[in-house]
């Protein structure tokens, strides 16, 4: 059972939290936390990119020039794909690239993405994010002095909307709820930030 320090957002050691092994402790499973990140990123994909085929685009209607006789090669139209300006030929079209995966490999994703940042001492537990105002310079001070350098994931326990507003002035930084945390933010974040709190929620839901 891994034990992490817990730091207040001074930087100061409080004490120690131990970590279940059933969520943070496991042998990370890089194919399958492979599998969760290209998921995610296709599920991001627009699909709006789209080109004309020869049917589309405008003009062309009327043949170039006769069929024999004029030492040119045959044409029935000048939107077709080999002249300029004309058609594409198989082209993009509009499509959705999103798909699903199975429950049990999302979650076997997440909890190799949370063990790994704990082998390789990324996770930092926060007593408490307690921010009253509108204040980018105290999330700032505060991951200074927790050590959180990089691009930073915050997992919050609770919607705070002046920490939610204040972290996202920051270059890098990016927050997230437990209910909303996923595999690609954590393994594309160089330190995991996650309040004491949150810990506890983690660990109900996912071990």
């Amino acid at each position: 059972m891994p034990q992490v320090d817990v730091l207040s957002m001074t930087g100061e050691k409080l004490g120690k939290i131990k970590l279940k092994d059933a969520l943070f402790a496991i042998e990370p499973n890089k194919v399958v936390m492979h599998m969760a990140v290209v998921n995610y990123l296709a599920n991001q994909r627009q699909g709006t990119q789209s080109t004309l085929t020869r049917t589309e685009v405008a003009g062309g209607g009327k043949k170039p020039w006769r069929q024999k006789g004029t030492g040119h090669a045959r044409q029935g139209s000048i939107r077709a794909p080999q002249w300029r300006h004309g058609g594409v030929a198989l082209g993009p079209k509009p499509r959705d690239y999103s798909y699903s995966l199975n429950k049990k490999v999302k979650r076997l994703a997440l909890k190799s993405a949370l063990s790994d940042k704990v082998l390789t001492k990324d996770l930092i537990v926060l007593d408490e994010l307690k921010i009253d105002e509108y204040k980018t310079k105290t999330v700032k001070n505060c991951l200074d002095a927790i050590g959180a350098t990089g691009k930073t994931l915050i997992v919050l326990d609770s919607l705070n909307g002046f920490a939610i507003k204040s972290a996202s002035n920051l270059s890098g930084v990016k927050t997230c709820q437990v209910s909303t945390i996923n595999t690609y933010d954590v393994i594309n974040a160089d330190k995991l930030v996650v309040v004491k709190a949150a810990v506890k929620m983690l660990e109900e839901v996912y071990a």
